[in-house]
C-alpha cells in the first residue's frame, strides 16, 4: 500500500527491514545504542558488529534521539538508530514521536532520499501497533510535506497484525483528508 504525499511516497508493506535496498533503514535502538534482539539483533547479524561498534561509540543518546552510521554489509547504505527507549525497556508515544521525528530530520539533513522504519517500541517495548501506527505515518507526513530530499519513507513490518494496524492508519488518515 502506498500514498503519494507532496513530492514524495509514503509506503507500507510486510518484508525484512535488513534485505531492503532503500537508502536508510532504521534500527529500533535503547539509548546507549547496544544493539540485542529483535529489529537491532538482525541488523547486527545481517550487516556485521561493526554497525554496533559505530553506533555506541556515539553514545549514550538521549531517548528519543537518533544517531547515523554505516550499514556494513546490508543493501541499505546508512542505519539510522533511533532510540525508543531507555535501559529500562520501555517507551511510550512521546518517545516513539520524538525517536521517528529525529530520524526523518536526521535523514533530511543528510539529503537522504529514502528511509525504511520498522514499528518502533511494538517489540520488547511492548507498545501498541495501533498507536505506535498512528504516531509514526503522523510524523512521516508532516515531514514529507514539507522535505526538500527525503522521497520516500517506508514501513517495513514483519508481522501481519502490525501490517494490519499500519494499513488500517494510512487508510483511515486519508479517507478523512478525501472527505
Amino acid at each position: 500500500m502506498q500514498v503519494k504525499i507532496g513530492k514524495g511516497t509514503l509506503k507500507v508493506f510486510r518484508g525484512d527491514i535488513t534485505e531492503q535496498e532503500t537508502e536508510a533503514i532504521v534500527n529500533a535502538a535503547n539509548n546507549h545504542l547496544w544493539m540485542g534482539a529483535g529489529v537491532a539483533g538482525a541488523i547486527k547479524r545481517k550487516g556485521g558488529a561493526e554497525i554496533e561498534h559505530e553506533a555506541v561509540s556515539q553514545g549514550p543518546i538521549e531517548v528519543g534521539g537518533a544517531v547515523l552510521t554505516g550499514a556494513g554489509k546490508l543493501k541499505a547504505k546508512y542505519v539510522i538508530h533511533a532510540a525508543g527507549m531507555g535501559q529500562d525497556l520501555h517507551t511510550d508515544g512521546e518517545k516513539i514521536k520524538k525517536s521517528t521525528f529525529d530520524s526523518l530530520k536526521l535523514a533530511e539533513e543528510k539529503k537522504i532520499q529514502s528511509i525504511s522504519f520498522p514499528a518502533i517500541g511494538t517489540g520488547v517495548g511492548g507498545f501498541s501497533a495501533r498507536h505506535c501506527a498512528r504516531i509514526m505515518i503522523g510524523e512521516s507526513v508532516n515531514l514529507l510535506q514539507k522535505a526538500t530530499y527525503l522521497k520516500e519513507v517506508a514501513f517495513v513490518l514483519f508481522d501481519e497484525t502490525t501490517l494490519k494496524a499500519f494499513q488500517d492508519e494510512l487508510q483511515n488518515l486519508f479517507s478523512a483528508r478525501k472527505s
